[in-house]
């Protein structure tokens, strides 16, 4: 009975491979003629073309919008902001006659300069050391680099008051090191993040081979890291000096000696009291934003180059 059972009883079939089912698959799946991949390929890159000219027309309104008011009167600007019926220059050549732009840009240029090399020279020695020291304790090397990069969650302008009293009990409140200071450690996690990403993806052997070769910390660090770093570099760069044209309320605050006024200073000249020169605000902006979008546009194969840089391993 039992046998009889066994022999008359139905086997199952094997099973199927999972690469025999996913090769059946491939071959069952309808091929696209070539035509039909063509269009899905030009589709695709119409639609990507059109959201990144809708996303660039966005970015840029802002900036044609100010240039267009700063061609209009101030009574224009509040009644028809968009009329291009009676555009002057008379906001430039008041602009130009009230604002000593030589010398605000004289001014920040010293400010970027100084407080950009403080900033790049401390972040650099901070991120060479938490991505190649050996620490006794890992905790510690963690600890420190969330230690600076905790900077970024606080808001820039809560440190404008302590840092005012910092300046008065240092002594040096209006002068250019009142803003120096704050603009390079402002500027430290900012830069440490980015490079110690950049640092982690960048190969030890070349700092291997330069010890081989009887080389000293500060020849490695000078002859062998800093000119892979250069994509990197010159973007912090840019970010941080195009952050010192453009801060406003420490500035404002820190400096009270017009003839060390920077260019962010400058649409604040046409603000009165009881009155704003909306057209010679906006003539003083453009002039300030023109010289910032000409640098970024010159150097900006550099700031994508270092934002990518470090990100895939090689």
């Amino acid at each position: 009975m039992t046998s009889a059972t066994v022999a008359g009883r139905e086997t199952a079939p094997p099973p199927v491979p999972a690469t025999e089912r996913r090769r059946g698959r491939e071959q069952h799946r309808p091929t696209r003629s070539p035509a039909a991949e063509r269009r899905r390929r030009v589709r695709t890159r119409i639609i990507v073309a059109g959201i990144a000219y809708l996303v660039t027309f966005l970015v840029v309104l802002p900036i044609l919008w100010i240039v267009l008011l700063s061609f209009q009167q101030s009574d224009q600007i509040l009644s028809d902001p968009f009329s291009v019926q009676t555009l002057t220059l008379e906001n430039y050549r008041d602009a130009i006659a009230t604002l000593p732009l030589v010398q605000m840009y004289k001014n920040t240029i010293i400010i970027a300069a100084v407080a950009v090399t403080i900033g790049m020279t401390v972040s650099f020695m901070a991120s060479f050391a938490l991505t190649r020291m050996v620490f006794r304790r890992r905790g510690v090397q963690s600890a420190l680099l969330l230690y600076f990069l905790a900077g970024l969650a606080v808001p820039v302008y809560v440190l404008l008051f302590p840092v005012y009293r910092l300046d008065l009990a240092l002594g040096i409140f209006g002068t250019y090191a009142a803003v120096i200071l704050p603009y390079a450690v402002v500027s430290i996690p900012f830069n440490t993040l980015l490079l110690t990403g950049f640092l982690r993806g960048m190969p030890g052997e070349l700092e291997e081979a330069a010890i081989i070769d009887g080389a000293g910390l500060f020849r490695i660090c000078w002859s062998v890291v800093l000119p892979v770093m250069r994509p990197i570099l010159a973007t912090v760069v840019i970010f941080n000096v195009v952050y010192v044209f453009n801060e406003f309320p420490f500035v404002s605050v820190l400096i009270n000696d017009p003839d060390l006024a920077t260019v962010s200073l400058a649409v604040s000249k046409f603000q009165g009291q009881y009155s704003v020169n909306y057209g010679g605000m906006m003539a003083a902006a453009t002039l300030v934003l023109l010289p910032q979008l000409a640098i970024y546009a010159v150097l900006q194969r550099h700031v994508i180059a270092g934002l990518t840089a470090g990100a895939v391993k090689g």
